[in-house]
């Protein structure tokens, strides 16, 4: 009867497992390979569209500049030796500074358009990247901003040593946030001068289980844990590793953390946590109303402004 009883109990544990791992594999699919369309957690339309007329105005013709210019392309060989592409805007005024925009999840460089015209009318140089596993880009799994911070690495020191760049932001939206946050924490040229993280998460755990509980109402363990030790043997990475949170601690650079308060994506309390753990000087502006990187759409001119004045403190400091 133990013998039996033992049996059953092990062949319980062995479909158990079976389908642990058929779930992780699942969950990598929609959330770490390329090329999944996966609808995250949506947010009520009402955050999203209180602009008023003259930010609206703003807002449109900031697109619409975007839409009318004609970059060049530009190729990196990554650590690993993928191919990165991204479109560069040469600046007519030779101020030697530059930008790199870096977007979100799922997304490509031209969704970081609309911040073109803004950067350009400061005298930057803009790059606009398509991150590992996205667009143009090679790879076949997304990152999440881990080993894309060691491909921003490779795209200053590209700026520098072919257009001549001598001032650099960093400047992300959600998963270009965590990923410029990311970087932050690394060894970064000295023309690096601060970076700007609108929408970032504490760490991709975190983001991940928050993701599970809205989309799916499931909670984290094990499930998580299975995926994350999929994406270790298929991506080379794990979601405890991939930290905003402990890569800031190491930050000396100036940071200005933007998030919306109305935000359901990306928990408005990761920026409080992001701003507590960082190191350097730093600034966090919760934007009132605001969904998920919305505070340029809502609020065009305040976000013009506060980034304006940011980027004037952090150069006025190089001075």
């Amino acid at each position: 009867m133990k013998k039996k009883l033992l049996v059953i109990a092990s062949s319980i544990i062995v479909v158990l497992l079976i389908g642990l791992v058929f779930a992780g594999n699942y969950f990598y699919g929609q959330g770490i390979k390329r090329g999944t369309d996966v609808e995250l957690h949506s947010e009520d339309e009402a955050v999203n569209t209180m602009a008023s007329a003259q930010d609206q105005k703003l807002f449109d013709d900031a697109e619409d500049w975007y839409e009318k210019q004609n970059p060049e392309v530009v190729e990196l060989t990554a650590y690993d030796d993928l191919k990165l592409k991204a479109k560069f805007i040469k600046n007519e005024a030779a101020t030697n500074k530059a930008v790199i925009l870096v977007h979100g999840f799922r997304n490509i460089g031209d969704d970081m358009g609309k911040l073109t015209k803004f950067y350009y009318e400061q005298g930057f140089d803009i790059l606009l990247p398509d991150a590992r596993g996205h667009g143009d880009s090679e790879g076949d799994y997304i990152g999440y901003g881990w080993h894309d911070r060691l491909d921003m690495v490779d795209w200053t020191t590209m700026l520098i040593d072919d257009f001549g760049a001598e001032g650099i932001i960093l400047h992300g939206n959600s998963m270009g946030a965590a990923t410029v946050l990311m970087t932050s924490g690394e060894e970064l040229p000295d023309e690096v001068k601060g970076i700007v993280a609108d929408s970032g998460y504490s760490t991709v755990k975190e983001e991940l289980m928050h993701q599970l509980d809205h989309i799916y109402n499931l909670p984290s363990f094990p499930l998580l844990n299975v995926t994350s030790v999929i994406t270790k043997i298929r991506s080379g990475y794990t979601f405890t590793e991939a930290s905003s949170i402990e890569q800031v601690k190491k930050n000396n650079l100036p940071l200005f953390i933007i998030h919306g308060d109305a935000d359901d994506l990306v928990p408005t309390k990761m920026a409080h946590a992001i701003y507590n753990a960082a190191g350097g000087e730093k600034e966090l502006w919760i934007v009132p109303d605001a969904g998920h990187t919305k505070a340029f759409d809502n609020v065009t001119g305040e976000f013009k402004k506060r980034v304006t004045a940011f980027i004037e403190s952090v150069f006025y400091l190089d001075e």
